[in-house]
């Protein structure tokens, strides 16, 4: 096979290892629609990234990051549900994308590789760049995992046992922004909230504590990712919804797997 294929294979898994433990915190909280808000800001992150004449992925991040402080101050201030704010945001920062971008007149974007992953387009510098946000999430994961399944269980009693709730809740919005910046790359705006949830809810079926889900959840989003190209490469698909499709079957034999075990 050619080179670029072992750099698609080596960049899918990297985005699977951090969406794994991710993904795990995303099902558990049930967090989906925020990871589709942050998603839908990527278009926007992309324009500014190239009319500042800064690196898209930089672009990317920023604009993630910015989204989700702008989202856990809104919270802070009780003004409306959760879930309207999402839909608000997640729905201007889109519209302010896809008019940014419209404007752009003496730029060609490929949307179709934005909305959907253009995972064989990943070159050494790429990998560079997804292994350096898998080490930074890991890392910031492994330190703050005790707290972040206490808060997931019960913010009171986390509360109680003296953590620090405010900023465990940061780290994760931060470590979800960057992560999904950095994703986009593989499976698109429109289809990283998948690779998220789709591996981790099939680990749900099969995991006996939360670590085991966790580490589940990255293995079947590693499988999904080479199951997904090798799709991709027969089929002459493309390789964001392949990958989805894939992590889509391993959910559905994760769901026949675990009722026949019981």
């Amino acid at each position: 096979m050619d080179s670029f294929f072992w750099f698609a294979i080596a960049g899918g898994i990297g985005v699977a290892l951090i969406a794994g433990p991710l993904g795990s915190f995303v099902v558990w909280r049930r967090m989906a629609y925020f990871g589709d808000t942050l998603s839908h800001s990527g278009l926007l992150g992309v324009a500014l990234g190239i009319l500042l004449n800064i690196n898209p992925l930089l672009g990317l991040i920023t604009t993630t990051i910015t989204l989700a402080a702008l989202l856990f101050f809104l919270e802070r201030q009780n003004l409306l549900p959760t879930d309207t704010l999402l839909g608000i945001l997640s729905h201007t920062a889109l519209s302010i994308g896809l008019l940014t971008i419209g404007f752009m007149d003496n730029v060609r974007i490929d949307l179709n590789a934005l909305l959907f992953g253009d995972l064989l387009s990943i070159q050494p510098a790429d990998l560079w760049q997804i292994y350096g946000v898998v080490a930074f999430g890991m890392a910031a994961l492994i330190y703050s995992w005790r707290d972040l399944l206490m808060i997931t269980l019960s913010p009171e009693l986390a509360k109680a046992e003296g953590i620090n709730v405010t900023r465990v809740h940061l780290i994760f919005l931060l470590v979800m922004a960057v992560t999904i910046a950095m994703a986009m790359k593989v499976v698109g705006i429109l289809l990283i909230t998948s690779l998220l949830i789709i591996p981790a809810a099939a680990a749900r079926q099969l995991a006996k504590s939360p670590e085991h889900m966790a580490i589940l959840a990255s293995f079947l989003g590693a499988i999904a990712v080479i199951g997904g190209l090798g799709l991709s490469w027969w089929w002459d698909a493309a390789s964001g919804p392949a990958i989805v499709l894939a992590a889509a079957i391993l959910f559905l034999g994760s769901l026949v797997f675990s009722k026949r075990s019981q």
